[in-house]
């Protein structure tokens, strides 16, 4: 196995897949950095979950936003060594779909709830603002070279399913949702 380290990076650069030496301060590593932070969070989260169909969703998002990083990792895919994994609308649609299965076995939502409710509840919310986080880095790439709209639509849908997520880790805890109540 080759060492972890290269020393190429030393100068403040770092390599695109199939493209230029860049800036580590470059938006696009920016956006992918996020969606690393992200993976990394929904790992914590996933630690907090009992065995179970959450805990599976989750080892499914975080092996998506490995490709989803790829993706954004490469700036030129017909210049890349070899074909990069890309988000499509298939992924897409299943977030959608979990959504909705999720969203069946919640009691309805009267008011703003605030970020808590159990340890898994947390960690998830906490994972959805990252997930906001990466997004408005993702859009903010978007504005100034070629991102799919497949991989817009997927990290936007992922912060409504991460929230659908905490509510249910929270349910299935015995955690409480906590109404948010507004200063007066």
């Amino acid at each position: 196995m080759a060492k972890i380290y290269t020393r190429r990076g030393d100068d403040g650069s770092t390599g695109l897949f199939g493209g230029p030496r860049v800036r580590k301060d470059d938006l696009r590593v920016s956006a992918y950095g996020d969606i690393d932070e992200l993976n990394s969070a929904l790992g914590v989260a996933r630690e907090e979950l009992p065995e179970g169909d959450l805990r599976s969703l989750l080892d499914e998002l975080q092996s998506e936003l490995f490709t989803l990083g790829a993706q954004l990792a490469t700036p030129d895919a017909q210049a890349a060594p070899k074909e990069v994994p890309r988000i499509v609308q298939a992924n897409v649609d299943r977030l959608e779909r979990e959504i909705d299965r999720l969203t069946a076995g919640l009691p309805p939502m009267k008011n703003f709830i605030l970020p808590g409710g159990s340890r898994a509840g947390a960690a998830l919310h906490l994972c959805r603002t990252v997930c906001r986080r990466a997004e408005r880095k993702v859009v903010e790439l978007a504005e100034t070279a070629d991102v799919a709209p497949e991989a817009l639509a997927y990290v936007n849908r992922l912060s409504d399913l991460l929230f659908v997520i905490a509510r249910a880790a929270n349910l299935r805890a015995g955690g409480r949702e906590i109404p948010w109540v507004p200063a007066k």
